[in-house]
């Protein structure tokens, strides 16, 4: 099977190609310098010479609350272009499967948790990430309205939570929660720094799944595509208030300070935790535990990103 897949140098895109399974496929992985896929000509070129038998859409402009606040409309442009050409030209180049990687943040800031996949478009986005959550949500939305018109095309989505490790990015104008943290706590044990900030009260909660097991979920969504629900959360289950994530990194860390509340800075919504039933019922579950994932995040760090700094 020739796969195409969008966003092979990404956080998701990498810890796919990385898996034992990747090697029982041919992957068809173009950077930016290639194919611009928010170039419509590029992205029909493309397939059209490459003619992949199958589609996993895992590109996006992405980033944590700091740089959806800054640059919205970036966010919700390039991801609008991003994701109607690769979908709609998968479609135009006679691609019958394609499964579209998308966030928990296409659900309502106050629907009820654990969110299931009902209650999509039942209230209005956080305000925070509204620009890529709408584009996101268009995605989405044209994956079904494609299978809706001809059934031969199944384009299926998975809703990932909120995703951390191995090739994360650290920076912190542009990093989530988790791999920002750890930069944070790690850079104030090593300067002998009394305190470390976090934003809000720390009582938001959040889901965190570590990427690798998000990509070995896409490795059998691939082999089992058939009977693959068309919509379907993808999560551990579980979710942590923000302060237990700090304690649980700065424990890891070695970080032996205290923590202040910015209260002048936004927490985002107030919890986010994932209704994985659907796919329990297919057959998966989240192997790694937030504990180990946060060593394997913290040992990449270091391994991975500061060795590299220092070169």
């Amino acid at each position: 099977m020739r796969i195409l897949l969008t966003g092979a140098t990404g956080m998701v895109g990498r810890n796919l190609l990385e898996h034992s399974d990747a090697q029982n496929y041919v992957w068809l992985t173009p950077g930016r310098d290639k194919v611009d896929l928010r170039d419509r000509d590029q992205v029909r070129g493309f397939l059209k010479a490459e003619k992949p038998n199958f589609v996993i859409h895992a590109a996006g402009v992405v980033g944590g609350i700091q740089a959806n606040i800054r640059e919205p409309v970036r966010f919700l442009l390039d991801n609008l272009d991003i994701g109607r050409n690769v979908i709609a030209e998968s479609r135009r180049a006679g691609v019958t499967r394609l499964l579209n990687l998308s966030c928990s943040c296409v659900y309502p800031r106050n629907a009820p948790n654990p969110l299931q996949e009902s209650s999509l478009l039942q209230g209005e986005f956080e305000p925070t990430n509204e620009g890529y959550a709408l584009a996101r949500m268009a995605a989405l939305k044209l994956c079904e309205a494609i299978s809706k018109e001809d059934p031969s095309f199944a384009y299926k989505t998975l809703i990932a939570s909120n995703l951390y490790g191995r090739f994360d990015s650290f920076d912190p104008s542009s990093s989530h929660m988790v791999p920002a943290v750890i930069a944070k706590v790690h850079a104030a044990r090593f300067a002998h720094v009394a305190e470390v900030d976090i934003w809000g009260d720390g009582l938001a909660r959040r889901e965190f799944m570590l990427a690798g097991d998000l990509a070995d979920c896409v490795l059998r969504a691939v082999e089992r595509f058939d009977d693959l629900p068309a919509l379907a959360n993808v999560g551990t289950g579980e979710d942590h208030d923000i302060n237990t994530f700090y304690s649980e990194i700065a424990a890891i860390v070695g970080f032996k300070g205290r923590f202040v509340h910015d209260l002048t800075k936004p927490s985002g919504m107030a919890r986010k935790l994932l209704d994985v039933s659907r796919i329990a019922a297919w057959g998966w579950r989240a192997p790694t535990s937030l504990s180990d994932g946060l060593r394997k995040s913290y040992a990449f760090y270091q391994h991975d990103i500061l060795n590299e700094n220092i070169q």
